[in-house]
């Protein structure tokens, strides 16, 4: 099987990734669970043992921990496109070499393994897209054998009508499509407490940037004010 595996992905720099858990995890803390992410997502990806892993890298490519997972990894860095999160996605899709199709992933779901992306490529045996829902109402992993804008089009990014919408636009051309299980990724501060119980590695973390955050309200900072 040699399907393709591409990973969209921020750099773990202060005040860029993870931006909505910045007031809980301030800056520094935020940028360390974004590498924590990063790394548990590229090792689940090169586990699956499918085809080539592609990391999409914003900013650039030149992110010292981009640099080290493709000398460790061998896996390719290019830099994401200009635009909306779709364009981005659709860009992903059609430029990760996947003979049998591609599946593209985010880093932001710590429960995504190995067998999730083997199921996924299963999938497209039978199907054009096959699509991993979040339980907020996006999606965690989408795959196609062939990219099509169509379901990257007009869709509110970001909200819990990500999926929904995805689902109309794949219907309206004619696709079939197949979803499995619905996983959670990290996103809001509620996230963080599930987080803790599932990684407990994750716990020092965020009870230490909790912790700051507590303090830092004690003397009135409005460190993150918009």
């Amino acid at each position: 099987m040699n399907v393709a595996i591409a990973i969209l992905a921020k750099a773990p720099i202060p005040g860029l990734s993870k931006t909505r858990l910045i007031p809980c995890l301030g800056a520094e803390g935020a940028a360390g669970l974004q590498r924590w992410l990063l790394q548990r997502t590229v090792g689940t990806a090169m586990n699956a043992g499918l085809g080539p892993v592609t990391l999409w890298c914003a900013p650039d490519t030149t992110h010292p921990e981009f640099m080290r997972l493709a000398g460790r990894a061998g896996i390719t860095l290019r830099r994401q496109t200009n635009g909306d999160l779709g364009e981005r996605m659709l860009q992903a899709l059609r430029e990760s070499p996947g003979a049998q199709g591609t599946l593209l992933i985010g880093t932001d779901c710590p429960t995504l393994k190995p067998s999730h992306l083997q199921a996924a490529a299963c999938g497209l045996e039978a199907h054009p897209a096959v699509f991993i829902p979040a339980e907020d109402g996006g999606y965690v992993l989408a795959g196609m054998r062939d990219a099509h804008p169509e379901p990257f089009s007009d869709i509110e990014w970001s909200t819990e009508r990500v999926m929904a919408q995805t689902r109309q636009r794949l219907a309206a051309i004619g696709w079939r499509w197949q979803e499995f299980e619905s996983l959670w990724d990290v996103d809001r501060e509620e996230d963080l407490e599930r987080l803790q119980h599932a990684f407990p590695e994750c716990r020092e973390l965020c009870v230490l940037q909790s912790n700051r955050r507590a303090g830092a309200e004690q003397v009135g900072s409005g460190l993150y004010e918009d």
